[in-house]
C-alpha cells in the first residue's frame, strides 16, 4: 500500500465503519453469530484496531472480552470453560482481545502452564474451533505481527506517556528479552492451529493505520454478505495474508 495520508485514512475508515454498521443491522435480523479473535505480540496494535472497528456498532450486540488472569477456581476448570460463556448469541459480534490462545503464547513463554497442558491445548483447540464453526459461528482469527524495532519504540512510548499508563503491564518488561521465545511459540501455535475451518490471517502492523484498514477490510470480506462486501476493497496481501508455513522463514513474519 502506498503512503497513506490522514485524509485518505479517515475517508476509508468511515466507509469501512459504515459497512460494519450495515452488516450488523443485517446480522441482528438474521441472527448470525460472529467471533473475532485478536492475538499478536505486545504493542502490535490490537486495542487500537478493535476500538476503530466497534466505534459505531451497537453496544448491546457487540462485546469486547479481555479476561484477566484466571482465578484459582478457573484454573481447576476445563481450560475452555471460562471462554465458552462469552461465545456469541444470535446477532452478536464478540471480540476476544487475547483469547484461549494465551495458553500457546504467554503461558508457554512465562511458564504459567505446564508443557503437558500446552500440548493438550494445541491438540484440542482445532477440534474445539471446528465445533464452534459447525454450530453456526463465523470465526475470524487474526495474528498481529510487529517488528522488534517497532515494538521497542511503542513500549518505550507507553512507559513515557502518562496517558498510556493503563496499557502497561509487567509482561511488557520481558517482551523484548524473550522475543525469540515468543517467536518460537507463535510459530508452533500458528502451524498447529491453522485449519480450513478456522484459518489464521497474519497482519503486518508496523504502520498502525494501514493495518487497521486492512483488518477491517478482511473482517467485512469474511462475515458480510456479498452486497456489502463487494463495495469494500480486498486486503492488501503485503499487509494481511493467510498463514502458511513458508511465512515463518521468508520474512513475512518477524523473527
Amino acid at each position: 500500500m502506498a503512503k497513506l495520508d490522514n485524509e485518505a485514512y479517515e475517508a476509508e475508515l468511515t466507509a469501512l465503519q459504515l459497512a460494519l454498521v450495515r452488516y450488523q443491522q443485517a446480522a441482528m435480523e438474521s441472527g448470525e453469530k460472529v467471533l473475532i479473535i485478536f492475538e499478536g505480540r505486545d504493542a502490535a496494535g490490537k486495542d487500537g484496531a478493535i476500538q476503530r472497528m466497534i466505534e459505531h456498532l451497537s453496544i448491546r450486540y457487540t462485546r469486547v472480552i479481555a479476561l484477566p488472569k484466571p482465578t484459582e477456581v478457573e484454573r481447576s476448570q476445563w481450560y475452555f470453560q471460562r471462554y465458552v460463556q462469552y461465545l456469541p448469541a444470535a446477532g452478536q459480534i464478540i471480540i476476544f482481545n487475547r483469547s484461549w490462545y494465551n495458553r500457546a503464547g504467554v503461558e508457554k513463554v512465562m511458564g504459567f502452564s505446564t508443557p503437558e497442558e500446552q500440548e493438550v491445548f494445541l491438540r484440542d483447540v482445532p477440534h474445539f474451533e471446528e465445533m464452534l464453526v459447525e454450530s453456526g459461528i463465523k470465526l475470524v482469527k487474526l495474528w498481529l505481527d510487529i517488528s522488534r524495532e517497532e515494538q521497542a519504540e511503542r513500549l518505550k512510548e507507553r512507559r513515557e506517556d502518562p496517558l498510556k499508563a493503563l496499557k502497561t503491564s509487567p509482561l511488557d518488561d520481558v517482551a523484548q528479552a524473550k522475543w525469540d521465545d515468543y517467536s518460537d511459540a507463535r510459530d508452533e501455535m500458528l502451524t498447529r492451529t491453522h485449519s480450513a475451518a478456522a484459518a489464521w490471517r497474519c497482519v503486518v502492523t508496523d504502520k498502525k493505520k494501514v493495518a487497521r484498514l486492512n483488518i477491517m477490510r478482511h473482517v467485512i470480506d469474511a462475515i458480510a454478505p456479498e452486497k456489502i462486501a463487494k463495495k469494500v476493497a480486498k486486503p492488501d496481501p503485503a499487509i494481511l495474508f493467510p498463514f502458511e508455513i513458508a511465512a515463518i522463514s521468508d520474512g513475512r513474519l518477524n523473527r
